[in-house]
């Protein structure tokens, strides 16, 4: 698909499908040219502009060589951004940003969200939409603000595992530990939330890799144009951003751990009862075998009280054991 934006205002608007006699022209006005797993012809019309347009293997490729690069003029910035496939499965898929002095190409294989929020909020973002440099630092600028968003609900999924596993309700706290299946539950939510983690951190790295290549290829016109207060910006954002990472990582650990440990309680209360259960059989046990012996002299067995004696014997001795767990606490 080919999405095209010229600007209307203080805002971009996205321009309306042109027919093939038209699309060139169409094109040609574009300020911002987004193409979503572009077909031969889109490449195509895109390539008479001068800009050739990478394929998935090309922008997979993770040497800084193959993703940061200056071709015939046109700066190649491919960064690795969380978003999801047709089927809304979450992944972290590169990005390549194709910019030249007359517009800003953008080449994606899954949908990042920032690509559908920022032309309506062209004018609230950044420096505007007037320059192709302007969108590129806006569009940088509301992914970053998409990240900040997600490690936020990341945060606050982390606070519910964290009540869920530490102040648990009053019903669960009366009954121990929480059910085996609500462990697992809790266990596999902070499973996704570092593996979002782990897409944040990779795309704020890849941001910020872009960031110091575009600030060093356009100096010129980062002066004339005052963007370099927010190149800057992006920058101390991003490091903040990169330094609560680490914060959120080690509540994810935490969380893991202490998850971890609730199970481990859960097993060994479990194992407990198994084991208590055998000991308290033991006696019993013991009280059936020694009348079980095929002596020649036992009294007891000729008396017409043995039978229930013996009976009446194994029950103590497993009350007294019961008993006795009791008041060592074991029960």
């Amino acid at each position: 698909m080919l999405f095209a934006y010229q600007r209307n205002g203080a805002k971009l608007r996205r321009l309306p499908p042109a027919s093939e006699p038209e699309a060139e022209a169409c094109l040609a006005s574009a300020l911002w040219i987004d193409l979503y797993k572009p077909l031969p012809g889109q490449v195509e019309a895109v390539r008479q502009l001068g800009v050739e347009v990478p394929t998935l293997a090309d922008m997979e490729e993770i040497e800084v060589s193959s993703r940061l690069y200056r071709e015939e003029g046109l700066d190649y910035m491919t960064v690795v951004l969380p978003g999801q496939t047709e089927l809304k499965e979450q992944i972290s898929a590169p990005v390549c940003f194709v910019l030249s002095p007359e517009r800003l190409v953008t080449v994606r294989h899954h949908v990042p969200r920032p690509f559908e929020t920022y032309p309506e909020r062209a004018d609230k973002v950044g420096l505007g939409c007037a320059r192709p440099e302007q969108v590129f630092l806006g569009l940088i600028e509301e992914i970053v603000g998409r990240l900040a968003d997600l490690m936020e609900g990341s945060g606050r999924s982390l606070d519910t595992v964290s009540r869920a596993i530490f102040q648990p309700p009053v019903a669960t706290r009366s009954h121990g530990a929480p059910a085996p299946e609500r462990l697992q539950e809790l266990l596999e939510q902070v499973g996704r939330e570092g593996e979002r983690l782990a897409h944040i951190r990779l795309a704020l790295l890849t941001l910020e890799r872009a960031l110091g290549f575009f600030a060093q290829t356009v100096p010129d016109r980062i002066e004339q144009e005052g963007l370099k207060p927010a190149i800057k910006s992006l920058q101390r954002d991003i490091a903040a951003m990169e330094v609560h990472a680490d914060f959120v990582s080690q509540r994810v650990a935490l969380a893991t751990d202490a998850t971890l440990g609730m199970i481990n309680l859960a097993q060994n209360a479990t194992v407990k009862i198994v084991s208590v259960v055998a000991v308290l059989f033991l006696p019993p046990t013991l009280v059936a075998s020694i009348y079980g012996m095929n002596f020649a002299h036992m009294p007891e067995l000729e008396r017409p009280w043995g039978y229930p004696g013996a009976l009446g014997l194994m029950l103590a001795s497993a009350a007294g054991a019961w008993a006795y767990f009791k008041w060592k606490k074991w029960l």
